[in-house]
């Protein structure tokens, strides 16, 4: 028998983005403008709208290398494991890496950054 389930609310307005051309741009606003719609260039953003990046992700103030490796694996659908494999590093020092018990040396770095297609001073 099937249970009953929560019915989830449809959202009431959706954010919309753009990236192309100025003139491309500028037909979409006034597009827009005719759906008055409103453009959320207009907003008005104040000083508590913004975070910094320790703020919303406490780990990178005193971890940034580790938290990149770990974001550069999950980018390119990675296991500590495959990663170990591909850059020749063995994968317990990946995952020490990755939680702040081992450094990233500039060489290692630089084989992490090969792998995972980002510059190598990323992770230092």
């Amino acid at each position: 028998m099937q249970a009953l389930t929560k019915k989830r609310p449809i959202e009431k307005q959706v954010e919309v983005r753009f990236r192309g051309t100025p003139e491309n741009v500028i037909k979409l606003r006034r597009m827009a403008q005719t759906l008055k719609v409103k453009d959320i260039t207009e907003w008005e953003l104040e000083e508590k709208d913004f975070y910094t990046i320790e703020e919303v992700f406490p780990e990178m103030a005193w971890n940034s290398g580790g938290v990149s490796i770990r974001g550069g694996r999950g980018k390119e659908g990675l296991t500590q494991k495959q990663l170990a494999e591909l850059t020749g590093i063995a994968q317990h020092h990946i995952s020490e890496m990755e939680n702040g018990k081992r450094s990233i040396g500039k060489e290692t770095a630089k084989k992490l950054a090969a792998v995972l297609n980002v510059d190598y001073r990323t992770f230092l």
